[in-house]
């Protein structure tokens, strides 16, 4: 069965008996197949998570059909539910500055078909990376950025999202802090990566103040953004062993390698409708 002729199911809901056994009867009911299914009931917040991706037997969904009767569980059990159509992709804003590593392997895997997603635009701060756009014929906005034009260049962000019909807006190295008032009116949907270590360095030149300490792991970090700057609820992170041998170059470059797989497959999972917001943490059904 070709993927994108499957259905994902998504619930978020209060914890409690029975949640599983009424979902599964009722695809069976349906006489869908379930392809896949994961679930998460957590003891500290109460809240319970599932995700089903099923198949029509009879090649047919009916939207219609399906939300008339699972609207009477979803009551009983006060569900937040979604069904996404996987012939649909996910539309992806992705936003950089000059440094092209995390974008060339996004725009590489979405080439290849490993990010199944349609991305509308690229926006930048820099014009640095207009012809890698264009020999992907993505429309490319260079949006200049200072103190001065910061709420200006917001505004045309969002008129870019509302135009492109965007769903999720993915930080690819894009060195700009977005305000509050932006983070808060796409909550939940912009993805950023930074290099994460421990100790944790901030500031200019992490690699070089990492190098000076000795660190023995070079890691990523891939969340979303809050007003709280890089605190926002984590998605997924990669760690790279390193030693007394390594340069502060080979660590610029293990790390670059690092936010690049770290970010795809936050993107990936997110995509996928895999990621669930629980609080400030996230639950992450990985496969």
């Amino acid at each position: 069965m070709n993927e994108s002729e499957s259905y994902t199911l998504t619930i978020s809901c209060p914890d409690t008996v029975g949640i599983v056994a009424e979902v599964a009867g009722y695809l069976r009911d349906l006489q869908f197949f379930i392809e896949e299914s994961s679930h998460y009931g957590d003891q500290e917040t109460g809240r319970f998570f599932m995700r089903t991706r099923f198949v029509p037997q009879s090649g047919q969904y009916d939207a219609d059909e399906y939300s008339s009767g699972f609207r009477i569980i979803a009551e009983r059990f006060d569900m937040e539910w979604t069904v996404y159509d996987a012939s649909i992709l996910p539309r992806v804003l992705i936003m950089v500055s000059k440094f092209d590593h995390c974008l060339n392997d996004l725009l590489y895997r979405y080439r290849a078909g490993g990010l199944r997603i349609a991305i509308p635009a690229i926006v930048s701060n820099h014009a640095d990376l207009a012809e890698l756009a264009e020999w992907h014929g993505i429309p490319y906005y260079h949006i200049p950025v200072t103190q001065q034009t910061r709420e200006k260049a917001e505004q045309q962000l969002l008129e870019i999202f509302t135009d492109t019909q965007t769903e999720l807006v993915v930080l690819a190295r894009y060195m700009q802090i977005l305000s509050n008032q932006l983070c808060t009116k796409l909550a939940g949907r912009v993805i950023n990566i930074h290099h994460s270590f421990l100790p944790g360095f901030k500031g200019a030149r992490p690699y070089q103040q990492a190098h000076e300490r000795g660190v023995k792991l070079i890691g990523a970090t891939a969340h979303y953004v809050t007003p709280d700057l890089d605190e926002g609820p984590i998605i997924e992170q990669t760690v790279e062993r390193v030693d007394h041998t390594h340069s502060t170059e080979d660590m610029v470059a293990i790390g670059r390698d690092v936010e690049a797989i770290t970010l795809a497959r936050a993107v990936r999972f997110h995509t996928e409708h895999r990621v669930f917001l629980n609080g400030k943490r996230t639950v992450v059904f990985r496969r």
